[in-house]
């Protein structure tokens, strides 16, 4: 299969523009236009995930972190990062990698976490704006259900837990064709009058071309009118973090406890105790600090994520337990629900997962 092939299909999952816009997610290394057979599914990209590559026979490497990730000014052969790319280059595997576009889209990385913890009822903690978008046209009543489903199809018309929404009213069109024209009803240079149905329904900015390229094949007029503007809601499918409930309140105690029986992890650090009890918990897989102000104000009783700093843990005010439960340890699970993932909806390709655990923190 061709690289372009495997990229177009893995960009219908993950689409690159739902990443953050500092991330660095696509194809980093490589071209599209090679012979493809076999990827190797990894969490980083080191010395020992690309041997591990070219031992499995493997084109591709598929990391979920990115290897270049700030502003590159040079390839030093003995800088890390410099040494890498040389060495995926000199061995003419190519490189794509997924991160934040996984932990935005709706059911992604920190649902996937949230799981893990037995969470119910989740929803992003951080829903992402200007994400949404709505489209309008007018469609004659005998072809609404044809337009509607080759809409629904494109991924217009969901919101939250519901699928196949929009809103229709009755009215009237007219338009009058030119000598060059081709209308379905009426004549040409003559006015003509429909009854005609204006439809609108919201979706998310991602999906527009397929939605666009949907309505007007689906749409019996030779010229499609139709309009989209971008909508200030918040997305509530799009967005990174979790938050959702455990199935009984705990202890402080109790929780920390209840966490290290989830996670591959025997020392966890976090704020003081006090007397609440844990029943809503807020999750940000990876590296979440920014994240403590919205766990907050959603009323979480705890917030579990990784990377915080000394000062971070200030943050809480003994309004809520944060809870550093290390970068790697909440993404752990990363590689084989990626494979899974991709396994399923690419069957005809061959994916390795990664044997390799590539965390770079040790514990003594």
């Amino acid at each position: 299969m061709r690289l372009e092939k495997i990229i177009s299909e893995i960009e219908k999952i993950f689409p690159l523009n739902t990443a953050e816009e500092y991330d660095n997610v696509g194809l980093l290394l490589g071209k599209t236009n090679v012979e493809c057979k076999k990827a190797l599914v990894c969490h980083d990209v080191t010395d020992e995930t690309i041997d591990e590559a070219l031992s499995n026979k493997c084109e591709l490497v598929i990391s979920y972190h990115p290897l270049i990730f700030s502003s590159l000014k040079k390839v030093n052969y003995e800088d890390r990062v410099g040494r890498l790319i040389t060495k995926m280059i000199e061995n003419k595997l190519s490189l794509y990698t997924i991160h934040t576009s996984f932990d935005n889209i709706k059911n992604g990385l920190n649902l996937m976490l949230g799981e893990i913890l037995n969470l119910s009822n989740q929803r992003k903690l951080i829903p992402k704006k200007n994400s949404l978008m709505k489209i309008t046209s007018y469609v004659p009543s005998d072809y609404l259900d044809k337009v509607l489903n080759s809409l629904y199809d494109a991924g217009a018309g969901e919101i939250g837990n519901y699928s196949k929404c929009s809103f229709s009213t009755k009215g009237q069109g007219t338009y009058m064709g030119s000598k060059q024209s081709n209308p379905k009803f009426g004549k040409k240079e003559e006015l003509t009058k429909t009854s005609e149905i204006l439809i609108s329904l919201v979706f998310p900015s991602h999906k527009k071309k397929k939605i666009v390229e949907n309505l007007i094949e689906s749409h019996p007029y030779e010229s499609v009118a139709y309009e989209v503007t971008n909508i200030e809601n918040s997305n509530p499918d799009l967005g990174l973090g979790s938050i959702g409930i455990l199935p009984r309140s705990m202890t402080q105690n109790e929780f920390l406890e209840y966490l290290k029986s989830k996670l591959p992890i025997s020392f966890l650090r976090h704020t003081k105790f006090n007397t609440n009890k844990i029943r809503t918990v807020s999750v940000l897989a990876g590296s979440g600090a920014f994240a403590i102000d919205n766990a907050i104000e959603n009323n979480a009783d705890a917030f579990v994520t990784g990377d915080l700093k000394y000062h971070d843990f200030y943050k809480s005010d003994n309004k809520i337990l944060l809870v550093d439960a290390g970068h790697f340890e909440t993404e752990f699970f990363i590689k084989n629900k990626l494979q899974e993932i991709l396994n399923e909806k690419i069957p005809n390709f061959a994916f390795v997962q990664s044997n390799i655990n590539t965390n770079p923190v040790k514990y003594f």
